[in-house]
């Protein structure tokens, strides 16, 4: 007999607390799901999440790790299993950016972006990827950029780490699909969130076919849409959502 908390399916967010993964944590909260909201550093905007996915009227909690490392990672999603019976669905959206000139660009801007989104991307999803194979069903969605998809001046170590984040789901989609887990990439472009704050916006919306940024609940939609039915016969995309953009 399941437990209340094994009741609705799990799905485990990554960078839960703001922006983008804020939005998801909401969408898939709406969809039926109890989202752990993961975070790193910033209890109260994971609280602040966790506290909109309740006026809803959806459940979760509030796992705070940080992904890159293993140790750490690995004790907490085993407590989720545990509480949860398996995770359903993961979403891979931790990362983060350290701008600069290829050129002048340091050792730890490059190590700490890489490290974030590609030994991030390990850490979770190999000991979430065991729960979901025992049960031979789940979704991994994971967060790339359309910097990953066409590179960006500026960004060397970011559009490594989100191409990479492409060939590792690609590469994970062949492996386990036949063992009933889908496995999809989702490419955002600029959206307006905390981190787009400081881009050059106006030149920047010249260039999108569509004439704007993009908001967080549509890259959060793309989301819902890729771990839901409608999608069962999807694996080993990469959706884009950046207005045209390319």
């Amino acid at each position: 007999m399941k437990n209340d908390k094994q009741a609705a399916p799990l799905a485990l967010v990554t960078g839960g607390g703001r922006g983008i993964g804020r939005a998801i944590c909401i969408e898939l909260s709406c969809a039926g799901y109890a989202v752990a909201v993961n975070f790193l550093a910033n209890r109260e905007a994971a609280k602040e999440t966790l506290s909109a996915i309740e006026s809803n009227g959806g459940s979760g909690r509030l796992c705070g790790f940080d992904v890159t490392d293993a140790q750490a990672t690995k004790s907490a999603i085993a407590e989720l299993v545990e509480e949860y019976g398996a995770v359903s669905v993961l979403v891979n959206n931790a990362g983060i950016a350290a701008d600069g000139l290829f050129a002048m660009m340091s050792q730890k801007d490059w190590s700490s972006v890489l490290s974030t989104s590609l030994d991030g991307f390990f850490n979770t999803t190999r000991p979430a990827l065991k729960s979901m194979l025992r049960k031979r069903e789940g979704s991994i969605v994971t967060i790339s950029s359309v910097s990953g998809v066409s590179g960006n001046r500026g960004q060397v170590n970011y559009s490594a780490a989100k191409a990479g984040l492409i060939g590792a789901s690609r590469a994970l989609a062949k492996e386990v699909g036949r063992l009933g887990i889908r496995v999809n990439v989702v490419a955002p472009g600029l959206i307006d969130t905390e981190m787009s704050q400081d881009a050059p916006r106006e030149m920047i919306r010249e260039m999108i076919p569509l004439n704007r940024l993009g908001r967080p609940e549509e890259v959060a939609k793309a989301v819902r849409f890729l771990c839901s039915d409608d999608a069962a016969y999807i694996t080993g995309e990469v959706l884009s959502v950046n207005g045209g953009l390319l």
